[in-house]
Parts: structure tokens; C-alpha cells; sequence
């Protein structure tokens, strides 16, 4: 049987036991349904081969190829990772656009006596519902962005917006990068399909009467663009901005970027591509303080020349309803009462521009 997916949130109220993706290996790395486990009925190299023989030779016997590797991968998937599942598992299984290699592995496993389904239309069925969400379908809710300059704790209120009970979509969690040159975060960032995937969840999961907060970005974060849909959203929302004195920011910035401040060479080698944008002269002002251990100061200067004058130049441009709350301090203890502070803003400018 075909299950035919309608939103993107149907496939996890199904009650399937196991996902099962039998694309190649690349195919399930770039993207694939979250929560779904790889067990290619085709390696990258086999799916490789049986597609030069359909071109190059025949339909007929690219198909007969791939039975016989189908049957051989599906021998070893049903000898390895699934030879302990009883007879009531019920799997669901998809391939690129729910053909040949999804309806052989789900025949093999029928025919054992388990309850399997396939997806209609595949992986292809399901990358439409994302697109659709994502550039063609509004934002449901009321968007409201976080805004402040670089180190304004910006992220940290956001999660705590989230534990409080507000809606929120964190961007720079989902494309696993800090929005900014020294973003880059362990493991590296998702693809581009994999963020959007994650993205279009978090949107249809959203209660459509309520406000959502989204942290103020540029169109990209580290190398995930943000949708056309949510993208437009952002740039017609009302902003709350968090005004803090850059001492303040820095203390907060030598915190949340431990990472950057331990690896001396990473450091060093972000400030290098500020050669693109700054003199010599600044830039090796700026490794020398790097170099002798003053974070601080050297997160102060980084702001002053480089981040607040491009936040002001981007700023000046918007046309959007603006509130600034003012602290003096972002030290850990201060920021659950700013969070409280940015909630009932938020909810009095949702209110007041509903």
C-alpha cells in the first residue's frame, strides 16, 4: 500500500515502527524524512553502475542488475539490522520517487509477513510539501524578530523565550552556525535541504493565533539561506531590540565564543579575511590583541569598527515598528529577567499590530 503525505506532519502520527530510507548513502547525506534510518537497496557506486547501464546498454538489463544487487543488499539488511524485529514491526519505506527500489525492498519485507507501506511519490513527494511551506505558503503566525548588536545575547534570550512557553524559531540552532564570521560551530552545518527540512517542521508545528520570535539575521546564516516565505516575514515584522553598552556585549562575547577564544589558530585565521574589509594595519592590531590573550578588548574593537557599523547601515534601512529595551549587564543572571522584559513586548506589539 502507498501512503499518499498531504502536510509534512502526517508521516509522524502514522504509527510506523522505523522510517526506512533504502536510497544510496549521498543521496540519504544530503537530505532525507528526520527520524528515517538508511538501508541503501543500492550503494553509490552500484546505483552509479546500473545507471550507465540503462543509458548506455538497456533498460531491460540495468533493471536485471539492480534486481540482482537489490536482492543481494536486502539479504544483508534483513541478516544485519533488522534480523531481530518480531513479526508485528511495521516499517514504511521510501526511495527517490517511490518506484523500483522502494516497492522491491517493501515486497521482499511483505512477503516475510511484515506490515509495510511505502511512501507515494518518494522522497520527491516529500521535498515538495518542504517547498511548498517554504516558498509558497505565508508564514502562519505573527513574526516578530529579535534584534540588537552583535552580543547582545540575543540567542540566549531567544532560548529562554522558548523555555518560558513563546514561540520561537531559532536559526542559527538549525543551520548549526552563529550567524556571524566567527560562527562556525563543531560538525559543520547541515545542507541546504536538511535546514530547510527542519525549518518547514518547526513552521507547521506552529499554533497560527500566537506570535513567533525569530532572532534578527542577514538572508544567510554561516551557508544556509534563509526561504523566500520566512525571509519576507522577518524584514516586514516589528523588532525588538536589545540595547546593551559594548563593554557589556564583550564580557558576553568572550563567554559564548569559549570555543574561538581556546583555538588560537582558528582565532587568528577569522581574523585574517577581515584583511577583505579593513586595513593592515587594524587587522594586525587585532591578531596582536588576540595573540596576547585580551578577548575583551579585542571583541570591543571588532564591534566598534567592524560589526555596529553595518547593524546601523542595515537598520537605517527598516521601516518596521521598533521597541529598545535597555540593560546594563548580560551576565548569566540577568538574562531570564531580560527574556521576561522581551515577552511582554513581544505580546503588546503582536497586540498592538495584530
Amino acid at each position: 500500500m502507498a501512503i499518499t503525505l498531504t502536510n509534512l506532519t502526517d508521516i509522524f502520527a502514522l504509527g510506523f515502527d522505523d522510517i526506512i530510507d533504502v536510497r544510496a548513502p549521498l543521496e540519504f547525506a544530503e537530505d532525507h524524512i528526520p527520524g528515517a534510518i538508511s538501508l541503501p537497496v543500492l550503494d553509490d557506486a552500484e546505483r552509479a553502475e546500473v545507471g550507465t547501464i540503462y543509458k548506455q546498454v538497456s533498460p531491460f538489463t540495468a533493471r536485471k542488475v539492480g534486481a540482482a544487487l537489490v536482492a543481494k543488499n536486502a539479504s544483508a539488511h534483513l541478516q544485519g539490522p533488522l534480523a531481530e524485529k518480531s513479526g508485528a514491526w511495521k516499517p514504511l519505506v521510501y526511495c527517490w520517487r517511490g518506484g523500483q527500489r522502494s516497492g522491491s525492498f517493501a515486497s521482499i519485507l511483505g512477503q516475510i509477513g511484515w506490515r509495510v507501506d511505502v511512501i507515494a511519490g518518494g522522497y520527491k513527494a516529500w521535498r515538495a510539501l518542504v517547498v511548498k511551506a517554504l516558498y509558497d505558503t505565508p508564514v502562519a503566525s505573527p513574526v516578530v524578530v529579535l534584534d540588537g548588536n552583535t552580543g547582545s545575547a540575543k540567542t540566549d534570550v531567544l532560548l529562554r523565550l522558548g523555555a518560558m512557553g513563546v514561540q520561537v524559531i531559532d536559526l542559527e540552532g538549525l543551520a548549526r552556525h552563529r550567524g556571524s564570521l566567527f560562527g562556525h560551530m563543531p560538525g559543520g552545518q547541515p545542507s541546504q535541504k536538511a535546514f530547510e527540512v527542519a525549518l518547514a517542521l518547526q513552521l507547521a508545528r506552529l499554533d497560527p493565533l500566537r506570535p513567533v520570535v525569530v532572532e534578527a539575521e542577514s538572508s544567510k546564516v554561516g551557508d544556509c539561506r534563509v526561504p523566500p516565505q520566512l525571509w519576507k516575514a522577518m524584514l516586514a515584522a516589528p523588532r525588538v531590540a536589545i540595547a546593551a553598552p559594548r563593554a557589556a556585549r564583550a564580557q558576553y562575547l568572550t563567554r559564548a565564543y569559549a570555543d574561538m577564544v581556546a583555538d588560537a589558530d582558528k582565532l587568528a585565521g577569522v581574523i585574517e579575511l577581515l584583511r577583505l574589509s579593513h586595513s593592515h594595519e587594524q587587522v594586525d592590531a587585532w591578531r596582536a590583541m588576540a595573540g596576547a590573550g585580551q578577548f575583551a578588548p579585542l571583541a570591543d574593537s571588532l564591534m566598534e569598527q567592524h560589526y555596529d557599523p553595518r547593524y546601523d547601515k542595515h537598520r537605517e534601512r527598516m521601516a518596521v515598528p521598533l521597541v529598545e529595551i535597555a540593560v546594563g549587564r548580560l551576565d548569566d543572571g540577568d538574562l531570564d529577567g531580560l527574556a521576561a522584559r522581551v515577552a511582554a513586548e513581544v505580546a503588546r506589539l503582536t497586540a498592538s499590530h495584530g
